[in-house]
This record gives structure tokens, sequence and C-alpha cells, in this order.
């Protein structure tokens, strides 16, 4: 049974090309990956990107399909799941975006393009926590993040980690979705840590 993934917003800000290719390799060391079952970690991830980047990957190769604010990559990355580039109009502003869309639902990019319009649009700057742990997975160096291993309780195994500084106790290794409050500000760039919390 094939269930449509969930449409969700990874990082914020514009991404750099640095801070693009990392998040094309964010799921790397995922046991998922090894396991050929990767489908769902990538399938409708979301970020935006300059327009030098949107031309830069434009020009890698031929394009798979193009319409008039998307084109979709020739290479797939895992089964039915490759890379869609937009070219969107926010605001009155010329915005890009990259985005994983599942192609073998046809109406994905749309839904994905809908969704950015109607994320970017709203009044107030603001993240969800969800948001705000996929931003510090997506930007912490892979040195200092990881997946919990044989070492943890089997029904954690598999779950994101990273490093975090606990005062008294040094840094130590937690589940990502264990972060206190303080502990995902502390976290976060200094220019997100005012934005305010929504519900997912």
């Amino acid at each position: 049974m094939h269930t449509a993934p969930i449409i969700r917003k990874i990082f914020e800000g514009v991404a750099t090309r640095q801070e693009m290719y990392r998040m094309f390799n964010r799921h790397r060391g995922d046991p998922a990956m090894t396991g050929g079952e990767a489908h769902h970690l990538f399938a409708g991830e979301w970020f935006e990107i300059a327009e030098c980047e949107h031309d830069y990957m434009l020009e890698i190769l031929p394009p798979l399909w193009m319409r008039a604010d998307m084109f979709a990559m020739r290479e797939f990355l895992t089964g039915n799941v490759t890379s869609v580039f937009f070219s969107l109009l926010i605001n009155s502003r010329k915005r890009f975006f990259h985005g994983y869309c599942d192609l073998f639902d046809r109406g994905s990019p749309e839904r994905m393009k809908q969704t950015i319009i109607e994320r970017e649009t709203r009044p107030v700057r603001a993240m969800t926590r969800t948001e705000r742990l996929d931003h510090i997975w997506s930007g912490t160096h892979d040195d200092f993040r990881g997946y919990a291993g044989a070492r943890w309780p089997a029904a954690l195994q598999g779950k994101r980690t990273v490093l975090v500084f606990c005062g008294g106790l040094g840094t130590v290794l937690k589940l990502l979705d264990d972060l206190t409050d303080e502990e995902v500000m502390a976290k976060l760039p200094v220019q997100l840590r005012h934005l305010s919390p929504i519900a997912a």
C-alpha cells in the first residue's frame, strides 16, 4: 500500500551550496539507507535555496521534466523519489526551493508547491518543534550526530542522536527527539532563537 509522505520543512533560511549538499546527505548513516528502505526518509522534505543554486542544478543534467515553475532531476535518489526544484512567486518576490517528491504519485510536486507557498506566506515567521529539530539535524556536523546503536535499548536503536553539552556532566549523547526546550534553543543559530513556537 502506497501512503503519501508528510511534507515538511527541514531547514530555516536560504541554504548555501555547501548546506544544500549537506542536506542531500543528511540521512547518511541511517540504518534504512543500508537496508534499501530510505523512501520515507527523503520523500516530502523541502528547504529554500538561492537562485544561483537552482540554476546550477538545472544545468547539471537535462531534467526529467520541466514545467513553468518547477523541474525534476533525471537521477532518482531511491525508488521513485527524486529532487524537484521550484521557482515560486511568494509575496511578490521570486524564491527558490528544493524538495524530494515521490513521482509514483504524479500529484506530489504540485502538493509540495502548494504546501511551500502556504508555509512561506504565513504573516509571522515561526517554527514548529519538529522544524527546530530538523534544522538542528541538518546543521550539525556528522562528527556530532549519529544513530542509536547496539548499546541503546532495542526500541531506541536507529533513532537520531546528537552530542549536547550538559553543564557539570560535560558533553553527552542524547536522542534528538528528547532534547529539552533549553537544549533546542542552545543548538539553534542565534538568529532563529527569537522565532515564535507554533504547533505542528
